[in-house]
């Protein structure tokens, strides 16, 4: 594993107890970072900062909710004096079903966590980085959100928008020393993607010219990549995770 340079860097990621979010975190503290965790996941935060060690820090938190984010927003400043990192990696998938029968619940949490959540947390953490003339954000989108996967509308959309989202912020702070790319994994063996139905699991795996699923190490080696001070000029970007399947 090649070293990075995140030296005293503090970084923030959402749904960061397990998955992506949790090898990434990984991967940051290896590299010199602090982190703070963001789940909502209590119990499954508690088993994360465990294994994480003293450089890791949580608190749990509802990204969906204004209040939620500003209070963690708040601690984690409070513990760590400033936030240099953020990977908006906090997402649900919901349940596969045609759109037209597609639970309505369903959808709109899907989108208030997926790209709600990804707003609030942004909205609340970007000024400190404003502030302190340095930043590093990094949303993590999906490959559904290129192409748009059937049986899977609301994760599909939310993942667009991340995307969108991204290409509107990575502008609006390119005179300042602030990146803000995304990244579109495929699917990896996460506990959330693996409660899918198997069906269209095998569907998406199908799709993907590597033949495989995404390790979680590969997604977080680009991610972290992205959160370091080399990343200078890239911004706005999308970088593509998705085994070949991309075709733009």
């Amino acid at each position: 594993m090649n070293q990075l340079d995140l030296q005293k860097k503090i970084a923030v990621i959402t749904g960061g107890a397990q998955g992506i979010g949790f090898s990434t975190a990984k991967r940051m503290i290896d590299s010199g970072a602090q982190v703070a965790i963001w789940d909502r996941d209590a119990a499954q935060l508690d088993i994360a900062l465990k294994e994480l060690g003293t450089a890791a820090w949580g608190t749990s938190v509802d990204i969906a909710d204004n209040d939620s984010v500003l209070k963690a927003t708040a601690a984690t400043q409070a513990h760590f004096g400033r936030i240099d990192i953020l990977v908006n990696n906090a997402a649900i998938v919901g349940p596969n079903a045609p759109m037209w029968e597609y639970p309505i619940n369903s959808f709109i949490d899907v989108m208030n966590i997926g790209v709600n959540g990804t707003f609030l947390v942004t909205r609340a953490v970007i000024p400190l980085m404003i502030a302190a003339g340095y930043g590093r954000v990094v949303n993590v989108a999906s490959i559904a959100g290129k192409e748009g996967n059937p049986n899977a509308s609301a994760y599909s959309a939310a993942k667009a928008a991340v995307i969108s989202l991204t290409k509107s912020l990575g502008k609006e702070l390119a005179d300042k020393n602030i990146a803000v790319n995304c990244v579109t994994p495929a699917i990896a063996k996460t506990k959330l993607a693996m409660e899918q139905d198997p069906k269209h699991i095998a569907y998406i795996l199908g799709k993907i010219p590597r033949g495989r699923m995404l390790e979680l190490n590969e997604a977080s080696a680009m991610i972290c990549w992205l959160c370091t001070e080399e990343n200078s000029f890239t911004t706005g970007a999308v970088f593509d995770l998705s085994g070949g399947r991309a075709t733009y």
